[in-house]
């Protein structure tokens, strides 16, 4: 599966699919919570979180990429990634791109 986030693949022909996506939401319990928010007050990395965000990153990524699949998709042009906050101590991450199919 071809995976790129420029908007067009040079030299190329396809056809464009459509519009994929995956997401997901991730939260920490909270122990992890109560570690990481005594941390932000000393200063620091939060690393569990920093860790908690590259797999749902990764959750939402694959996600996307099976919807493209399911499309009969050869790649996604355009990704992009997005994250909002559901609530106080989750967020959400979106990916999203245009599936394409290579012409040859």
């Amino acid at each position: 599966m071809f995976i790129s986030t420029t908007e067009t693949v040079p030299g190329m022909n396809y056809q464009i699919l459509g519009v994929v996506q995956g997401n997901t939401v991730q939260s920490k319990d909270f122990v992890s919570d109560f570690k990481q928010g005594f941390k932000s007050i000393v200063g620091g990395e939060l690393n569990e979180y920093t860790e908690m965000m590259n797999t749902a990153r990764g959750v939402a990524l694959d996600r996307m990429v099976n919807q493209a699949i399911q499309m009969g998709a050869d790649g996604v042009i355009g990704i992009r990634y997005t994250t909002s906050s559901i609530l106080q101590q989750s967020s959400e991450i979106l990916a999203y791109g245009t599936a394409i199919k290579f012409v040859y």
